[in-house]
């Protein structure tokens, strides 16, 4: 069964608070060279193989596990 791995970030110029204390946090820690941190969800999922994957996994993320007014993803198939 493939398994599909799924990366969801905020479109850019999209407001990252979480991404905007990270990179605080990583600065006090001597971290000065960050910049731009981003955060993201990580989704991964095992799939049942039909006639057409990637039309049904892009569907999955415009529907339900990407906000696509605010957040980009992209996927990726990977063979079990």
């Amino acid at each position: 069964m493939p398994k599909v791995n799924v990366y969801v970030t905020f479109k850019h110029g999209i407001l990252d608070p979480q991404g905007q204390i990270a990179e605080k946090a990583l600065r006090q820690l001597g971290y000065d060279n960050v910049e731009e941190v981003r955060i993201g969800k990580f989704i991964e999922m095992n799939v049942d193989p039909r006639s057409d994957l990637d039309a049904e996994v892009d569907e999955m993320c415009r529907k339900l596990l990407a906000n696509p007014i605010i957040e980009d993803f992209r996927y990726e198939v990977v063979e079990a």
